[in-house]
């Protein structure tokens, strides 16, 4: 199955679109990259996953799946060395949490879905890491209680800050430094106490300046009263953060001893992501499992294309039980196109173990390849012609397909001289039948429909038109061959009766009465009458052109010029009753109608009277035989004429 099939039957976009109803991305990627199968038995088994889902979905659409890109970004971390952090721990519990959620939920779902609800039971116990967890994590931090001495060190911090609090208090409100203060405010600058001094007091207080304002004239200082209190604080917080991430290590080091159970639940998620996303899929566009089989036989129950939506027609097909090429024909717009693209997309999704949108009891071939010649591939680059282009990827088909292949062939043998494209059109059918192939062929070529009516193992079918309201009913009928409706739609819309048969009589070289289905009366009517009545100069026109045309007189030996091709000759015969002379062109002979001859030079201005024109118009070989049969007859010597 190449990139165009699916592209070209909108595979991918089906997959786009099943995609959407997936709620991790790596469910919508591993959608988006899926391929179809070709074990029967491992289809089935996607097929009855994905109907056990459709039933879940019917009791409650809100599946408990969490997202798992972050949770798989974490065990990476862990993995390396690194702890995992407070804030991430939230994700983490979160996962764990749904994990308990995802298998009590599908709990109670065994009933309608055996198969599936048994993959939450690979789930295993984590309720340990998650309360471990729990309780030394809290609102995106290490809780106090994580640990004794976190618990210690965080009491100690709380004191020493509530005494440092206190003594720059008493800082400010004493004599000593009120004067010298701009603001009888503490600030705090990068985690240090200061008070905010006016520049020029700066010698007059002992400590570190931290900070000075936007105009320079206030200046932070840290006084020296207070730095030892600092000191201890700063000693402390290092204690309490290498605490912190001694209990962080011992959480990441917990999760890890579980990994196992962890990336099992991942992979249960991500597997019920994708599943209840077909699911969805499905349900919306009201689809049923098909069966399958590898007889290459199909039958579609009122299969709808999914792309179409509610404006699609449905579409009944059975076939392949005795026949494996069906010949579809009819008019344009009449939904031939349609018809194959439902069939290939159909397959492909079945394949895929995606349920189709057609009736219970549908039936899916299983083919190892889909191939098809579909629509305008013109290829700009290599400056090829759509003729050509499709041409060459028909050819590829040739090369590749066996019997376990679907071909699906739209208007083959098109964009070029009909009768050769009809003539490449039935080799190639039937070579491709010949391979084994089961061949689905939309044409316009009355001659294919022919072939395809006498020859064994081919069938015929034509997309309905109502001739009365102008429209395709959509409707495939089997054992038909259909026409392109062109006389009955002329007729339809007030085309002269006459003017159709003339049309007839060119295509089908047979008469047809389409003038007896109209009243007399109606088509002296000026709608129909003014069609075919010619005014006095067309009448006049029409008198002169029933004369006898005149030939043009030539004899032999006369130079002439083909007015067409400028290409020069000598006259050899003619003309006969049509006006046709043979002509000498470069020692070919060729037949033209004098319509297309110029005199150029007279043959008395060229040769003499008595002049010999087996010169010119014989072989060397026919004169010397010619000779020899003259003076004397020759045994086994025969002359073959050169005309």
């Amino acid at each position: 199955m190449n990139k165009q099939t699916f592209d070209v039957l909108g595979f991918q976009e089906i997959l786009e679109d099943i995609s959407e109803f997936a709620k991790t991305s790596k469910g919508k990627e591993s959608i988006k990259s899926i391929q179809p199968q070709q074990n029967k038995r491992k289809i089935e088994g996607m097929l009855e996953e994905v109907k056990e889902a459709i039933e879940i979905l019917k009791i409650s659409s809100s599946i408990p799946i969490h997202t798992l890109d972050e949770m798989e970004f974490l065990i990476n971390q862990a993995k390396k060395g690194m702890h995992i952090r407070a804030d991430q721990f939230m994700y983490v519990l979160s996962f764990l949490q749904h994990c308990l959620k995802l298998k009590q939920f599908m709990k109670d779902k065994s009933y309608v879905a055996p198969h599936v609800s048994l993959y939450a039971e690979s789930i295993g116990d984590l309720s340990d890491v998650e309360a471990k967890i729990n309780g030394a994590i809290r609102h995106g931090q290490v809780d106090d209680h994580a640990s004794s001495s976190l618990a210690y060190l965080r009491r100690q911090l709380s004191i020493l800050l509530d005494k440092l609090k206190e003594k720059s208090k008493q800082i400010v409100k004493s004599k000593r430094y009120s004067s010298m203060l701009q603001e009888t405010v503490v600030s705090e600058r990068n985690g240090r106490f200061a008070l905010a001094v006016k520049r020029e007091f700066r010698n007059k207080i002992q400590g570190t300046v931290l900070d000075t304002s936007a105009s320079g004239a206030t200046l932070f200082i840290e006084p020296i009263e207070l730095q030892a209190i600092q000191g201890e604080i700063e000693l402390m917080k290092i204690s309490e953060e290498q605490e912190v991430e001694r209990i962080l290590y011992e959480l990441t080091a917990g999760l890890l001893t579980n990994e196992q159970m962890i990336l099992i639940a991942i992979d249960t998620f991500h597997h019920y992501d994708v599943l209840f996303a077909k699911a969805a899929y499905s349900r919306k566009i009201e689809a049923s499992i098909p069966l399958l089989n590898e007889d290459y036989f199909l039958e579609l129950k009122e299969a709808r294309h999914p792309m179409l939506g509610a404006k699609a027609v449905p579409l009944s097909i059975t076939f392949g039980e005795h026949h494996r090429a069906l010949v579809i024909t009819g008019p344009n717009t009449g939904g031939k196109t349609v018809t194959l693209k439902t069939v290939g997309l159909l397959t492909l999704m079945a394949q895929s173990g995606l349920p189709i949108p057609a009736a219970s009891g549908s039936s899916i071939a299983i083919f190892q390849n889909v191939y098809l010649d579909i629509g305008d591939g013109q290829s700009i680059e290599q400056n090829l012609s759509t003729f050509s282009s499709r041409l060459v990827n028909i050819i590829e088909i040739l090369r590749a397909t066996n019997d376990r292949s679907l071909v699906l062939l739209d208007e083959l043998g098109s964009g070029t001289d009909p009768g050769e494209g009809m003539a490449l059109a039935i080799v190639i059918l039937e070579q491709l039948f010949l391979k084994g192939a089961t061949i689905f062929a939309t044409t316009h070529y009355s001659e294919m429909k022919e072939f395809a009516d006498k020859k064994d193992g081919f069938l015929n079918a034509t997309m309905e038109f109502d001739v009365e309201s102008l429209q395709p009913t959509y409707r495939l009928l089997f054992g038909q061959s259909g026409k392109s409706q062109a006389f009955a739609i002329a007729m339809k819309l007030g085309l002269h009766p006459k003017l159709i048969e003339k049309a007839h009589q060119i295509t089908y070289k047979k008469a047809a009465p389409f003038e007896s289905t109209i009243d007399h009366a109606q088509l002296k009517l000026p709608y129909y009458d003014k069609q075919i009545s010619i005014n006095k100069y067309a009448r006049k026109t029409a008198k002169k052109t029933q004369t006898k045309p005149v030939i043009l007189q030539l004899d032999q030996g006369d130079h002439v010029i083909i007015t067409e091709t400028a290409e020069s000759g000598i006259v050899y015969k003619g003309p006969d009753a049509n006006g046709e002379y043979i002509i000498q062109i470069k020692n070919e002979k060729k037949a033209i109608n004098h319509k297309r001859l110029k005199l150029n030079i007279k043959r008395d201005e060229l040769y003499p009277p008595d002049y010999d024109f087996n010169i010119i118009f014989k072989s060397k070989e026919y004169r010397k035989i010619n000779k020899k049969q003259q003076k004397r007859h020759v045994e086994n010597l025969w002359l073959d004429s050169e005309d």
